[in-house]
């Protein structure tokens, strides 16, 4: 018996071997099928996308599994792409900055158009805080890495301040939020649907958003292995993105009501962010990748990333 049973595990380990080899259905041939998203609990076109369900379909019928990973903020959506969690997800302009100037092997591969009022520097209606001038000195909450980040730097710069005339409490937007509104910090710097959501559901006053500032992209993400490795998958992807994009822009009202209960927020609040947002994939031009390039100059030159980095470097060319 001892034989026999010793006989059938061999010829099991020698079927798992052999289907490794060949490529044949299994636990690793499943793995190799499978696309991880990461997204943002903030929502954006991937969060669309996936209360959508068509993309399950579209790369369904083509042999590939797709699995959804949902995160609070970029930076974290990031470090997971470097841990090999997830292969593809969107962030705002600074998260991938952080990411290259800490060595994560990713690639940009689309780009989304601006939406300058979808992110904002708020404060309490009766705070005396009055413009972006009177944060000198102030704890400003907001998320390591973000855009948020980059919008509150720029916006101190323009108001003739630096980075250090501030006290940055760094937080992620549900903590930022309850310091926020228990007053341990002075304002928030935070992007939609967070900002929706304090608009309504508290009294606050903005201090400052992307208008006549240099206006920044948000960004489609993959590791650079999985952008090599899966070239028309990742424009598979791209495509169905694109689709969801234009949908996206002619129904803010269906889009609402459409994250709604992904996201657990009243459609008031996510209508008043989709009144505001813009959606779409578009490759980087040498026009989107030289304002990326300030804005990594910026955080260096701000001592908020340890090197400076080059953006061109990392950009994906997709096959012809």
């Amino acid at each position: 018996m001892r034989s026999i049973t010793f006989h059938r595990r061999l010829l099991g380990a020698l079927t798992l071997v052999a289907g490794l080899a060949l490529g044949l259905p299994g636990v690793a041939s499943a793995e190799q099928q499978a696309l991880k998203i990461g997204f943002q609990k903030g929502g954006g076109l991937l969060a669309v996308l996936k209360s959508q369900g068509v993309l399950e379909k579209s790369l369904g019928e083509q042999g590939y599994r797709v699995t959804w990973h949902e995160f609070q903020a970029g930076p974290q959506l990031l470090e997971a792409l470097n841990a090999g969690s997830v292969d593809f997800g969107y962030t705002g302009a600074p998260p991938p900055i952080f990411a290259q100037a800490a060595g994560i092997d990713l690639v940009y591969v689309g780009a989304e158009p601006h939406a300058p009022r979808t992110e904002a520097i708020v404060t309490h209606k009766d705070s005396p805080i009055a413009d972006i001038a009177g944060l000198k000195g102030k704890k400003v909450a907001v998320q390591k890495g973000s855009s948020a980040n980059y919008l509150l730097v720029a916006s101190l710069a323009k108001a003739g301040l630096s980075f250090a005339d501030i006290q940055p409490v760094y937080l992620p937007p549900a903590d930022a939020r309850a310091a926020f509104e228990n007053r341990s910090v002075d304002a928030w710097s935070v992007w939609d649907p967070y900002l929706a959501a304090i608009e309504k559901g508290a009294s606050v006053r903005v201090l400052g958003n992307y208008e006549g500032l240099s206006q920044t992209n948000a960004f489609y993400e993959a590791s650079r292995r999985f952008a090599e490795t899966n070239p028309k998958l990742l424009q598979a992807l791209l495509g169905e993105l694109a689709k969801a994009g234009a949908w996206a822009n002619d129904n803010p009202g269906e889009v609402a009501r459409l994250l709604a209960p992904q996201l657990g927020l009243p459609e008031d609040v996510l209508t008043l962010w989709q009144k505001r947002a813009r959606y779409g994939v578009q490759p980087l031009s040498a026009e989107i990748v030289a304002v990326q390039q300030k804005v990594a100059d910026t955080f260096h030159e701000q001592k908020l990333i340890p090197r400076s980095v080059k953006v061109g470097e990392i950009v994906w060319k997709a096959p012809q």
